[in-house]
């Protein structure tokens, strides 16, 4: 049981190779994962084996390449069942090629790898149409520091040349005085008129740039969708956003203007007098050192409370989600514990982050004092000697600050730089992907009222892991399809690529003989109506609701199709009757009534093709067949595809289509399948048993 070494490969042909060793795929059973403490191990289970010992091993790897153990086995072992090498284009990433580390979930970038000159050629782009705006009120706040600046010259004129006993005149200071307070004046002035005209720049640039995230949210396809989660995507959206405006609008603003007013005392200091400039110089290499290696620490610690500050909002996003389901189940108090576990490892990692930072900053601001110590006592040896005047030793200290403060602010900006570059990794991230669906560059907008065709159809939401395998069936223009069978075999998946929520792996979908992706996306969507089975509705009216999937829609027409959905009665019972609000996703209306307004919202849209996902599976027995016979009358001259575990539900169908195991086990009328006696057969049965069971 030799391990191999090296890289470890499997090709199209079959074939497994690694170290230079190979074999064919075809001559295993499987390929197995075992995780152990420090590492895991990978190995196949031959058909035949040398000297009776059917198990090889492949390879050995340490736990941070267990997810791709684990995906290389699934495409292997797929291989094995079905003689097909499907490999996908790009294997999803779950460690950066260049560290080895694990990727944050949900992330392709690595937060240790990233290309910051790349990050802020992107920031660059979207900060481009207001960089005029910018660099005006930037210039305007660097000149208006500069007349910050006049007031140590002024203090060393005004002692250097007026205030000697008997000798100086009141009228030359108070002009040197006045002059003083001019030039704060001035400078305060125009810090404040472009202080505001940078913070609307900024605010203006973070609203387009969240409103751009969104809209990218929006269009990305629901395979990149299903692979963060909601607390994530809203964090990216809001909170990064909010990080990086207010670095823009403050640190970043203010970095700037600090090293640029850096520079320009340092060079007036220089021009003065070159050996108290260079004294007042020399704390600033070794600032700059240990800044430059602290910044990998700093980056690291705070890429960490990053992580964990998310997976806090991530699990309080879904507990106030799933609120009613937390309290039906009596587990507040788990949730709470749950809350308070990762909320405290937050406050740990934040805790152990400002105890390096009181540690750091107090000795790098430590090492800018012994520069004022150093002109201080050199500084007072030279007026003494008569080298320097006293005005230029009191210019020194007052510059001194101006040389030091910006150090002081420099020392915290890379702090506030790693955070606001891993909020800019991850929305231009967002903004960055592209959707898996893409759309057609000249689309065929056929009308959305003929029958559907699915030709060899096989779809996984992992293409190795087929859900749909070789689906191949013609729905005629106005037909109403049944889909039967247990969960998971594959009904809601069919659905959801009829949607073109999702693109067949194999094969394809046509309407009126056009390929779903020659379609436009947004045509075909306006097209098909459908009713889910989780009844989801937004936070607004009834009105707002029912009149979703058209805007625009008139009072008479959200009437009508209330009507049609048998949903107009209890709403006018209602106190505000079609304004009342629903609530957060609709918790004031019963089940049954939200799933009327579903019924409803897809009712309005008269749409050529009508998906009915257990359209009816919340209403009571009198409920449903009032709203089966609403639902006949739509379903009259429009192809219809209806999912129902209740198989009365499907009574009126044209045909039933069984579903087991991802493939169409029988296809017929209600009629046609009970004579045969298979699957159906067995399902109308316990249907019925169960029935009974109830009743007794």
């Amino acid at each position: 049981m030799k391990p191999f070494s090296g890289e470890l490969v499997f090709t199209e042909d079959g074939r497994i190779t690694a170290g230079g060793e190979g074999f064919s795929a075809a001559d295993a059973e499987e390929v197995l994962v075992k995780a152990g403490v420090g590492c895991g191990l990978l190995y196949v289970k031959l058909k035949e084996g040398e000297n009776g010992n059917k198990e090889r091993v492949l390879c050995r790897f340490t736990m941070s390449g267990l997810k791709s153990a684990g995906e290389f086995c699934k495409v292997v072992n797929f291989f094995i069942k079905t003689g097909k090498a499907d490999i996908p284009d790009k294997p999803e990433m779950q460690n950066c090629a260049k560290c080895g580390r694990s990727l944050v979930e949900g992330m392709k970038e690595c937060l240790f790898c990233y290309n910051r000159l790349s990050v802020l050629a992107q920031a660059g782009r979207y900060i481009k149409p207001y960089s005029k705006t910018i660099l005006f009120t930037q210039g305007a706040l660097v000149f208006a520091t500069i007349f910050f600046l006049f007031t140590p010259l002024f203090n060393r004129y005004l002692i250097d040349t007026h205030l000697r006993p008997q000798t100086g005149m009141l009228i030359q200071i108070t002009v040197i005085a006045l002059g003083m307070l001019l030039a704060r004046a001035m400078g305060e002035v125009i810090f404040i008129l472009t202080a505001r005209m940078f913070n609307r720049a900024s605010i203006s640039f973070a609203n387009e740039l969240r409103v751009k995230a969104y809209e990218k949210i929006q269009r990305l396809s629901m395979s990149s969708l299903a692979k963060r989660t909601p607390g994530d995507m809203i964090r990216r959206v809001m909170s990064d956003t909010t990080v990086i405006r207010e670095f823009l609008s403050d640190m970043g603003r203010w970095a700037v203007d600090q090293t640029i007013l850096f520079a320009v005392v340092m060079i007036i200091l220089f021009v003065t007098n070159w050996r108290l400039a260079l004294l007042a110089f020399l704390p600033v290499p070794i600032i700059a050192v240990a800044m430059s290696r602290f910044w990998s620490i700093l980056h690291i610690r705070f890429e960490r409370q990053w992580r964990k500050n998310s997976k806090s909002q991530s699990i309080l996003h879904d507990i106030i989600k799933g609120i009613r389901t937390v309290k039906a189940f009596g587990n507040e108090e788990t949730e709470i514990r749950k809350f308070s576990n990762v909320a405290r490892e937050l406050a740990e990692v934040s805790e152990d982050n400002e105890k390096l930072w009181a540690r750091l900053f107090p000795l790098l601001t430590f090492f800018t004092g012994i520069g004022e110590f150093l002109i201080l006592f050199f500084g007072g040896w030279m007026v003494l000697r008569g080298e320097i005047t006293l005005g230029v030793l009191v210019q020194f200290t007052m510059f001194i600050a101006y040389v030091y403060n910006p150090l002081r602010f420099l020392v915290s900006f890379p702090r506030w730089l790693a955070d606001c570059m891993t909020s800019m990794v991850k929305v231009f991230e967002i903004l960055g992907e592209e959707s898996e669906l893409k759309e057609a560059i000249l689309p065929e907008n056929v009308p959305i009222a003929g029958g559907l065709a699915f030709e060899g159809v096989s779809f996984g939401y992992k293409s190795y892991e087929p859900v749909l395998k070789d689906i191949s069936i013609d729905i005629a223009p106005g037909e109403m399809i049944g889909l039967v069978g247990k969960s998971g075999v594959g009904k809601s998946t069919l659905i959801n690529l009829v949607m073109r929520l999702y693109d067949p792996n194999i094969g394809r979908i046509s309407v009126n003989g056009t390929d779903l992706r020659d379609i436009s996306q947004d045509y075909l969507h306006e097209n098909i109506g459908v009713v889910f089975q989780d009844s989801f509705l937004f936070a607004g009216t009834i009105f707002d609701n029912i009149a979703y999937a058209k805007p625009g829609a008139t009072l008479e027409e959200v009437i009508a199709a209330a009507k049609t959905a048998n949903a107009h009665q209890f709403i006018m019972e209602t106190t505000d009757g079609y304004n009342t609000v629903v609530g957060e996703s609709g918790h004031s209306l019963s089940a049954g009534e939200r799933q009327r307004i579903s019924i409803a919202r897809a009712i309005i849209k008269n749409p050529g093709i009508l998906i009915l996902d257990e359209a009816t599976s919340a209403l009571d027995v009198e409920t449903e067949s009032v709203i089966q016979d609403s639902l006949d009358k739509i379903i009259k001259g429009r192809t219809t595809i209806a999912i129902a575990h209740r198989l009365s539900t499907l009574r009126n169908a044209n045909r039933l289509i069984v579903l087991d195991q991802g493939k169409v086990a029988e296809m017929g009328t209600h009629v046609e399948l009970l004579k045969k006696k298979g699957l159906y057969y067995n399902l109308i049965m316990a249907q019925r048993q169960s029935s009974k069971t109830e009743v007794s």
